[in-house]
């Protein structure tokens, strides 16, 4: 009995297959990917994958799951009073994009990348998306309500409206790093959104317009 004492428990096959999974697809994508090439990754019998899944559709679902575990632990960056919440922001979005960077701008983020890939063609994936995404955008939401509660943001734009856009913009922004291979697009998302959301920002279309209007007098 006591060769047994400490060892840890051996994860499930369905357990590596999700693990294998999220892999895979994050690095060829849902069409790019086999339920072949998932097994062998996870080192299962192709036929192992339907004792445990009914479809890849399904597969992908839970690959999802996994891969969001690992973006909510990253939003606790947005929390702590020691941080001013602005602060926080940029910090979040640096570290993403330090990931991409490590990652050689080839992978991106995973439920973007299914997100362009699955919305159109599984129903049941674009449900998953739309309620991941809108916990993303809800946790970035909290940090931009501190820090226009304190200040150090705009305060005359709907806080789900700038969460919204700073989700959106970044994710823009690392599948365009996919294509570049450099970090030029990301650096440029913390360039503008550093200046577009500062309190002293003003629209320079508010006063390009004017000058239109005065010369169509």
């Amino acid at each position: 009995m006591t060769g047994h004492i400490g060892r840890m428990p051996r994860p499930s096959l369905r357990e590596q297959i999700i693990d294998a999974a999220v892999a895979t697809l994050h690095r060829h994508g849902f069409n790019g990917s086999s339920v072949q090439d998932i097994t062998e990754a996870a080192h299962a019998p192709k036929g192992s994958f339907y004792n445990h899944f009914e479809s890849k559709e399904e597969l992908a679902i839970a690959a999802l799951n996994r891969y969001w575990e690992r973006v909510e632990g990253s939003l606790t960056l947005l929390d702590g009073d020691n941080i001013p919440p602005r602060e926080r922001i940029a910090r979040y979005f640096g570290r993403l994009n330090e990931a991409a960077r490590k990652g050689g701008f080839r992978t991106g983020c995973m439920i973007g990348n299914l997100t362009a890939e699955m919305a159109g063609q599984s129903p049941k994936a674009r449900n998953r998306l739309a309620i991941l995404l809108a916990r993303w955008t809800a946790a970035i939401k909290s940090c931009v309500k501190q820090a226009q509660a304190d200040g150090s943001m705009r305060r005359d734009i709907d806080p789900g409206d700038a969460a919204a856009f700073l989700l959106n913009a970044w994710e823009g922004a690392v599948l365009r790093s996919k294509v570049d291979r450099n970090s030029d697009a990301l650096t440029g998302f913390e360039r503008i959104v550093s200046t577009l959301f500062a309190p002293s920002w003003t629209a320079p279309v508010a006063s390009s317009r004017r000058n239109h209007d005065r010369a169509a007098r």
